[in-house]
């Protein structure tokens, strides 16, 4: 089995091949990764090519579905912050890079399944308690509305034959090792990450706002589900919303004290962001995943698990973890 992953050097994208790689007897063997990001893959592995340059150019879109992969991860975005300070920007990748993949891979002779990432940031205005898959999205910010037209590119060029394709809406994925990123979400991952490294962090938004997360393992892994979902089970409907935990900020540092103690939890700040409380805080806190879960995706057991996962991964855990 063949496989395209654009995004490929990123957190996720590195994560997935790894995952693909592994193989399960449940599954087809992955015998090759196209790797594709604008920077090179990091997976040192001779099963891995990469490919270096951007997916919005039509023809570096062409060139990597030419030896017709089974499936494709399309990972590749400008996240929610740099999409909402370049327009122009997120348009092109978000938008149009979509489209030329999808475009590249009407041409194959076979379609193949097109797993396509999406955000729970599709969602905005006012919301039920639990928001279900049928809800129509009111995004409410530049990158929400370009992965509400992503799904509707994969929907529709699924319904026509060209691909096999699935939209999968992530939830916010942490905790994410490394520095912090562009997303308006970022703060998530920075809330556990940086006073378990013993650094000072800043809360911008509520105590109490609704935030739906999940763990990079599971996001991986769901991922990777995705990818051999047979089409028949989606029932027409080629967008999931993935499981994920209801959680506030606060039960969040309440963990982040009961997994680091105190002291850690102390590095916290709280300094309101209107703009990224405004933005953040119209995303879906709460979601039916009901139809996921019978779909075979899973779910994190809770947010002191995900805390203690992250710790575990730690290279200092021992003396981080009590």
């Amino acid at each position: 089995m063949r496989v395209l992953v654009t995004g490929a050097a990123g957190f996720l994208g590195s994560r997935l091949i790894a995952a693909l790689l592994e193989g399960r007897p449940d599954r087809p063997d992955v015998s090759q990764v196209l790797g594709a990001d604008v920077v090179a893959c990091p997976i040192g592995d001779s099963r891995v090519e990469a490919r270096t340059g951007s997916i919005a150019d039509p023809d570096f879109a062409a060139s990597l579905v030419e030896p017709g992969p089974d499936a494709v991860y399309h990972l590749a975005a400008i996240v929610s912050g740099e999409a909402e300070a370049d327009f122009d920007r997120g348009m092109q990748v978000n938008v149009d890079g979509t489209r030329a993949l999808l475009e590249a891979c009407r041409r194959l002779p076979q379609p193949p399944r097109f797993v396509f990432a999406s955000t729970i940031a599709v969602f905005g205005g006012p919301l039920p308690a639990m928001v279900g898959d049928d809800l129509w999205p009111r995004p409410q910010s530049s990158y929400g509305a370009e992965k509400v037209i992503g799904e509707m590119l994969v929907a529709e060029y699924s319904r026509r034959g060209f691909v096999d394709g699935i939209a999968v809406r992530l939830p916010t994925v942490a905790v994410r090792p490394g520095r912090p990123n562009a997303a308006l979400s970022s703060f998530v991952s920075g809330l556990i990450r940086e006073p378990l490294a013993g650094l000072e962090t800043t809360c911008p938004v509520p105590l109490d706002m609704r935030l739906w997360i999940c763990s990079p393992e599971m996001a991986t892994m769901n991922l990777v589900h995705a990818g051999f979902l047979p089409a028949p089970v989606l029932e027409g409907n080629r967008i999931v919303s993935l499981p994920g935990l209801t959680v506030t900020a606060g039960r969040m540092l309440d963990a982040l004290e009961r997994v680091g103690g105190l002291e850690a939890r102390s590095r916290v700040r709280c300094e309101p962001d209107p703009h990224v409380t405004r933005i953040v805080g119209s995303w879906a806190g709460a979601l039916d995943v009901s139809r996921a879960l019978r779909l075979g995706f899973q779910i994190d057991p809770g947010i002191e698990a995900i805390v203690r996962q992250f710790v575990n991964s730690m290279p200092s855990r021992q003396s981080t973890a009590r």
